[in-house]
This record gives C-alpha cells, structure tokens and sequence, in this order.
C-alpha cells in the first residue's frame, strides 16, 4: 500500500513502466498519469534495478540515527521502569539524563503507563466496571456488534397499529370571539399614536 502523499501507486507505477516500454514518451506519460517526468525516470531506473520489487515503497526510516540513546543507557532505563515502576522524571533524576529522553525511550518500547498497572504485582491489568465485560478479536471484522434499541411497547408477538387520536375539536370560545372597536372601523389604525400633536 502506497503512503499518502504518493502520486502514484503500485499499479500505477507499473503502468508507467509498461507503457514507455510500449513506445510512448516518458512526458507522454507523465502527462497521462498526472505527474512529472522525473517521477517517471525515478520508477524506471528502479524497475531495471531491482524488477518489480523496486516498485514498492521504501521505509521512510533512515538507515543510521548517530544520536540516538544508546542500547545500554535503554536497557538501565528499562529495568529501573520495571524494578521502581516510577515516571520518567524520578529515572531521569536517577541516572543523570533528561525527562523527555526517558520518556521517549519507554514509549520507543511500548511499556504500559503506571495508571494501567497493578500496584502490587505490577502487572498490566485494566480499571473500571468495565474491563471485564469487553470484545476484543484477533482480527478486525471478526466480530460485528450491534446495538438495538426498543423503541415502541410491542407486546409478545406482534400487535395490531396503534388507533388514530380523535380530532381535536375547534375552541368555542375563540371562534365567538368579535373583533375589537378599532378593527371593525375602516380606516383606522392599528397602533394610534400615544399623543396628540399640539397647534
């Protein structure tokens, strides 16, 4: 599977290679598939390189890190982490390092937060009311979950529709009501003026 921001994939890489072995030009093809045409002259100098595996992705992790912490400086952080079980700002205290060294290496090797270990024993162990009661497959997909809610009051078996409310009967009192003195003038305003304009 190609990364993200790949403009072409497996396929479409080996397309390219095909159709300038076919006879089109390299900026043909480039044009065709969207991309430029050195893209196209990189995936052809890998596939005579290499073949086909040349046209999978490579690992974007460099071949060498020189600063990265020593394996023996990880190891001591480790075993401290698993003997003390204490954060990474006690360890780096202990050893002379920095807080964000130490904590970048025991996520680097996936060790539990202390939150999810057990006091005692130390061991990994879930908290909650819900631990104990949780799906979980080797596979995604393996188990599909559904959640179905109960809606209407469906007796044992079935039932028949539910019967139409009755009309709502017109208000008597509204449909008497006669319209006020001012309405019934033609001509005259709805909102009169609240004063009188002196001579």
């Amino acid at each position: 599977m190609s990364h993200a921001n790949a403009r072409l994939t497996v396929r479409g890489r080996l397309l390219a290679v095909e159709r300038v072995a076919a006879g089109h030009k390299p900026a043909d093809v480039a044009s065709q598939l969207g991309c430029s045409r050195a893209t196209v002259y990189k995936w052809l100098r890998r596939h005579r390189e290499e073949g086909l595996a040349g046209l999978v992705d490579r690992p974007s992790r460099p071949h060498r890190c020189p600063h990265r912490t020593p394996a023996a400086i990880e190891a001591r952080i480790l075993a401290r982490r698993r003997a003390h079980r204490r954060g990474a700002d006690w360890i780096a205290g202990e050893l002379g390092m920095c807080a964000s060294t130490v904590g970048r290496v025991i996520r680097r090797h996936a060790m539990p937060l202390l939150r999810d270990l057990d006091t005692l024993t130390g061991a990994p162990v879930r908290r909650g009311p819900m631990s104990a009661l949780r799906y979980e497959r080797g596979r995604p997909g393996e188990l599909v979950h559904i959640d179905v809610k109960k809606l209407g009051r469906i007796p044992d078996g079935g039932g028949d529709a539910a019967p139409a409310a009755p009309a709502a009967r017109p208000c008597a009192r509204r449909s008497a009501r006669r319209p006020r003195s001012w309405r019934a003038r033609p001509g005259r305003r709805k909102h009169p003026r609240p004063y009188r304009r002196l001579p």
